[in-house]
């Protein structure tokens, strides 16, 4: 067997430009929407994701692409509706289209529509951690409830009021966990399920492929 069938990490190039990016992505948003800002879940998911590349952590991977692939997808297709159609489908990007803010800065969201493509194709070369799902519940907690001391007109992480009914279910404390167990129920399990099924079993067989080819090594040593 290849060692190319063993899960690999990243190139010095690809885990240099995850921190070239940061370094530049940061500090404009920092100026732009405020230090707060960071504690959207999708800013948190550039992070984490950048710091999993640098660091070749399935783990941190494996999180963020629980947070983000379906988030993702509803963030573009939010932003598509209110580009053809002239609304929005839930909110969340209407920072996009306001004209306040420098074209370019804005532009740099579009890391929304990047980001999953570049969780999948790190999962490749790593490994679905199910560890993730766990690791992810509790970030988005944590999330949540920060947010309440944030300014309430910008509703982060939804932490005032939910985007479909527009409620406030108690209590921050309250408010943050069913947001989180709502996160977890429609986002974040489903998500998990469908990772460890398309990322889980290859990278088993090849663990177990690696083990074999290594056990066969060693047998075939003795017997010279």
């Amino acid at each position: 067997m290849s060692n190319s069938h063993i899960p690999a990490g990243f190139a010095n190039w690809q885990r240099w430009a995850a921190i070239v990016w940061l370094l530049v992505w940061v500090p404009v948003y920092w100026r732009t929407w405020g230090p707060s800002n960071f504690l959207q879940l999708c800013d948190i998911a550039v992070i984490l994701s950048c710091i999993g590349i640098w660091s070749a952590s399935p783990l941190l991977i494996s999180s963020q692409a629980i947070s983000s692939l379906l988030v993702d997808a509803v963030w573009a297709l939010d932003a598509l509706s209110r580009l053809f159609f002239g609304r929005h489908l839930i909110g969340g990007t209407e920072y996009l289209f306001d004209g306040h803010y420098p074209l370019w800065v804005r532009l740099l969201s579009l890391f929304h529509a990047a980001i999953p493509l570049l969780l999948l194709w790190a999962l490749q070369r790593l490994r679905y951690d199910p560890r993730g799902l766990a690791l992810q519940c509790l970030i988005a907690f944590l999330a949540f409830g920060a947010a309440r001391f944030t300014n309430p007109t910008k509703n982060m992480n939804f932490a005032f009021a939910d985007p479909f009914f527009h409620w406030v279910w108690g209590p921050g404390a309250v408010h943050a966990f069913v947001n989180t167990l709502f996160m977890l129920l429609v986002v974040y399990l489903p998500t998990h399920l469908v990772l460890k099924r398309f990322f889980g079993q290859a990278v088993h067989r090849s663990i177990a492929e690696s083990r074999q080819h290594d056990q066969d090594t060693k047998i075939s040593n003795r017997g010279r």
